[in-house]
């Protein structure tokens, strides 16, 4: 016998029962609801928060910061290259080291450091005689080895090189290959940019690179003007790319059986140039356009083209960027820092967050202004709490600071 609507069965009233269970469907549908659009949107109810320290107050310019463990503890270290001194700072006390003192009659501009055989401790190479009105005879590489007691001033081994070295990588390529890549400014014997385009050269590591000639090829022949590349690793594959920009726009460039090949990504004169991953896990580019310039745009990969989002039209002389997830978000945000030399004016660096998952708008935080101008930056977590820090160099300011993130939940 079935009871009806109005009948309690053992001791149970199921209209009761039939009324809690539509209330709970519609909780839970409103939670779902709520999570759902909770989901779309940043975290944007905190606002960043980083803590400026100064780890040295006498640096020359500052030319580039890098970032590597040099003494096997499982720490990230901080590298600087300064006019006539590269050094490193030793985590967590920021203890400074002197690598190398100066090694060329102009400045040292640029630096490289990265594990290459696994011992837990990086290789260096650096460029210097920088002089960027010499196309002609300006210009230097070295690798750079420690002595034989582990301490104190490094050896150092001139290589051959292009004029006007300005940045260099390790970059992996196949079969576990280290080379040094290194890419001019100008081409030989430029002038006004126009001229011979740069030739961006790859010296394959020897097995003893403190003794054995170094092999060099051709990575690329087509740019002028060329400010900065990063090495990236988008397909997985053991092979590196790089992204590389100048007066031609910005490129990917890839080993394919032995040759590098280019792909256009933008075509606007580049700065600088980094590469981050969107909400859906995609990459994007990132750049500073153009060279010491003022607009900080972002490209979004389509199926055969990228689009270009303009997140900044304001720095002054812009010379910096990064990339990484600050916020906690799940996907990248990008910093950018300007020195304000031509034109001058108050140096800076901004924090730039997409305010939803499509990447098109962004909101812009400043981080500080007068502190640093900012010649250079890298991203790494310092202290292992999974918040990335912003470490930069200052040039008028003569400072390398690290920003220390406190920016809500890792």
């Amino acid at each position: 016998m079935q009871p009806s609507h109005g009948i309690k069965t053992q001791g149970i009233d199921l209209r009761i029962v039939f009324a809690e269970i539509s209330i709970f469907k519609a909780f839970m549908k409103t939670l779902c609801i709520v999570v759902l659009f909770l989901s779309g949107i940043p975290l944007f109810g905190q606002t960043p928060k980083f803590k400026m320290q100064t780890i040295d107050d006498k640096v020359g310019i500052g030319y580039g910061v890098q970032l590597a463990d040099m003494n096997s503890d499982g720490k990230t270290d901080i590298l600087l290259v300064d006019k006539d001194k590269v050094a490193w700072y030793e985590n967590p006390g920021w203890k400074k080291h002197i690598v190398v003192n100066h090694l060329t009659q102009r400045d040292h501009v640029c630096l490289t450091a990265r594990d290459l055989n696994g011992d837990g401790r990086a290789e260096l190479a650096m460029g210097g005689q920088w002089n960027p009105g010499d196309t002609l005879e300006s210009g230097a590489v070295f690798y750079l080895s420690p002595n034989e007691s582990g301490k104190g001033i490094w050896n150092h081994h001139p290589l051959p090189h292009e004029p006007t070295t300005h940045r260099m990588h390790w970059v992996k390529g196949k079969g576990g290959v280290f080379y040094l890549i290194v890419k001019p400014l100008h081409g030989r014997g430029n002038k006004n940019n126009a001229g011979t385009p740069i030739k961006v050269l790859a010296y394959k590591i020897p097995d003893s690179p403190a003794k054995s000639p170094w092999e060099t090829s051709l990575v690329c022949d087509f740019l002028h003007n060329s400010h900065n590349f990063h090495p990236v690793n988008w397909d997985s594959d053991e092979e590196e790319e790089i992204l590389i920009t100048g007066m031609e726009g910005t490129w990917l460039i890839d080993q394919r059986k032995g040759k590098w090949k280019a792909k256009l990504i933008a075509k606007p004169f580049g700065g600088e140039v980094r590469d981050g991953k969107d909400a859906m896990g995609n990459h994007f580019v990132t750049t500073i356009e153009p060279r010491h310039g003022s607009v900080v745009a972002c490209y979004l990969k389509k199926k055969d083209s990228w689009d270009r989002v303009v997140l900044d039209t304001t720095l002054k002389d812009g010379h910096a960027l990064g990339t990484g997830d600050f916020l906690g978000l799940g996907y990248d945000q990008v910093v950018a820092g300007w020195r304000a030399m031509r034109p001058s004016g108050e140096p800076g660096l901004k924090l730039f967050a997409p305010t939803d998952k499509t990447f098109r708008k962004w909101k812009e935080f400043k981080l500080s202004s007068k502190e640093i101008a900012v010649e250079d930056l890298k991203i790494a977590d310092l202290d292992g709490d999974k918040r990335p820090e912003i470490i930069a160099a200052g040039r008028q300011t003569h400072n390398l600071v690290i920003f220390w993130n406190k920016s809500g939940n890792p």
